[in-house]
């Protein structure tokens, strides 16, 4: 604790505080450009950020189906509907559905009369079931596409249930077989997870996709679950499990099958839902425009948006008499006076950045080139799109949308190829080359003010910034030392003040005592 002035009756701390205000007033000047550089580094990253936006768009309007999106209609929407890409030729397409897909199944005759839930060694403690050698492994038999069978063989564990099993066969990825257990039937349920006749051998199993026999390992599924493969009537055998078809159907009046229920043809997929009824569904496929139109509708105002973003950072008035607020000064204002100031302060804080202005008149640029493509179309202003004439828009698209639609109607894969052709000469697309001054803008700006994941020392704004925060502390370091020598030689002087006290007192002492004698 420091006290000054018993000896000068100056106010010694006062004169202190005053002195070292002086003194940092260096050091409030890199405070404030420290904020102005946190400022500009987090106004550079709210612009990347915009552009990233936009540069995610893209991707949707390289692809085809952007330009050339299909419209499938059908008749009998309950039974056959239909998706198509963008190389679905239009027209109209008859299905005449007869039969549906359907996955295998097999269900326990009856139930299997024990606890799926306990082990199988509490159900042998308690008498209710004990397996024999035989019983303990099991295999069933699958088919590859190519119907190629693959046999798969299980080992029962003493310590889990018949439903741990179970799930332990459902688990399995090497098929495609599902069992569970029915607690209201006590039955189990043994299903394909796929549709269609992968086993078209009728003599081999029966022709079943989930196969097993009394010829095969399978005395668990047979004696304690209850499943079967056949049954005999009268003197034949014939299959116990059901399903496991292909869907049936006529294309424009030719036979064909699917082991699904769909099937893609010339780039139209139908989907089977049910059977037709009479001569079958029509599907008619016509280009959809307005989907098309608002597609490019949403990428032009985004990239108007992003214009406005930039081109408003370059033309905001900049005021040179609002640095950053100190703490100090922050104290004496309200909340709604350290707003404004610092609106103000902001303002025009990217004004002349040469990553943003030079992005700009990239992405300007990309609109403007012909595509020399084999395509209809060489500019965007033969599809009714063009840059404002206002220069102080800084190049924002106007859209004459009828134009735009009549273009998408009549000819999308020029559309398409005008905007979205990959190439590395002058037949590189408008959307492509955009793609490129928005990658180069990014990195500029990346470089300047890098990204949330970067270090300091990784981006230019973040060295200076660095460079300052280490002037500050060695500042301050500085001021500590400057505020102990000024309190030292005003600690001098109050001795020497005293001293002087002292002896004008031991003075006038002996003075006043000879007088006196």
């Amino acid at each position: 604790m420091r006290i000054g002035g018993l000896a000068s009756g100056m106010d010694i701390d006062s004169l202190v505080n005053r002195l070292m205000n002086a003194e940092r007033m260096p050091l409030q000047k890199m405070e404030q450009d420290q904020t102005t550089l946190t400022w500009k580094r987090d106004a550079f990253r709210d612009v990347n950020k915009s552009l990233a936006e936009l540069d995610d768009m893209i991707l949707n309007m390289k692809m085809g189906s952007t330009y050339n999106s299909k419209s499938i209609s059908s008749s009998q929407e309950d039974a056959v509907t239909a998706t198509g890409s963008s190389s679905a030729n239009n027209g109209t397409y008859n299905i005449e559905v007869t039969q549906l897909a359907t996955s295998a199944v097999n269900i326990s005759e009856v139930g299997i009369g024990f606890d799926a839930d306990k082990t199988f060694a509490e159900l042998k403690a308690e008498g209710g079931l004990e397996l024999t050698d035989e019983q303990k492994t099991f295999e069933f038999m699958t088919y590859k596409e190519n119907g190629d069978e693959v046999k798969h063989s299980y080992v029962i564990e003493d310590d889990e249930s018949l439903n741990d099993l179970l799930k332990r066969i459902t688990d399995d990825d090497n098929h495609h077989v599902r069992a569970i257990y029915d607690s209201n039937s006590e039955k189990v349920i043994m299903e394909t997870t796929r549709t269609g006749n992968y086993n078209t051998d009728e003599n081999r199993y029966l022709g079943a996709e989930i196969a097993f026999d009394s010829t095969t390992d399978s005395a668990f599924l047979r004696d304690v679950l209850n499943l079967k493969n056949g049954k005999e009537v009268s003197g034949e055998w014939e299959p116990v499990e059901s399903g496991g078809t292909d869907s049936a159907f006529k294309y424009n009046g030719i036979d064909m099958t699917s082991r699904s229920n769909s099937y893609e043809l010339g780039g139209v997929t139908f989907q089977f839902n049910d059977t037709t009824t009479g001569n079958g569904a029509n599907l008619t496929v016509t280009n959809n425009v307005e989907q098309s139109h608002e597609s490019i509708m949403n990428f032009v105002d985004k990239y108007n948006e992003v214009v406005d973003k930039l081109n408003g950072t370059q033309q905001e008035e900049k005021f040179r008499d609002y640095p950053p607020l100190t703490d100090e000064q922050k104290e004496e204002m309200s909340e709604r006076e350290i707003e404004l100031w610092e609106e103000k302060a902001k303002s025009g804080i990217l004004r002349g950045e040469s990553a943003i202005s030079q992005g700009l008149f990239s992405m300007r640029s990309s609109w403007y080139s012909n595509v020399q493509s084999d395509g209809a179309f060489s500019s965007l202003t033969q599809v009714g799109i063009s840059t404002t004439r206002n220069y102080l828009d800084g190049g924002k698209l106007e859209v004459n949308e009828q134009e735009l639609k009549d273009a998408l109607a009549s000819d999308p894969d020029s559309v398409f190829k005008l905007f979205s052709n990959d190439s590395e000469d002058e037949a590189r697309g408008v959307i492509n080359r955009l793609e490129d001054a928005l990658d180069s803008t990014i990195g500029q700006i990346e470089q300047r003010a890098g990204k949330g994941t970067d270090t300091l020392d990784n981006y230019t704004l973040g060295k200076r910034m660095k460079d300052l925060t280490e002037r500050i502390g060695a500042f301050e370091d500085r001021m500590v030392q400057v505020e102990n020598r000024y309190w030292s030689q005003f600690s001098q002087m109050e001795q020497a003040i005293q001293k002087m006290n002292q002896q004008s007192t031991m003075l006038t002492n002996q003075f006043s005592g000879g007088g006196m004698m």
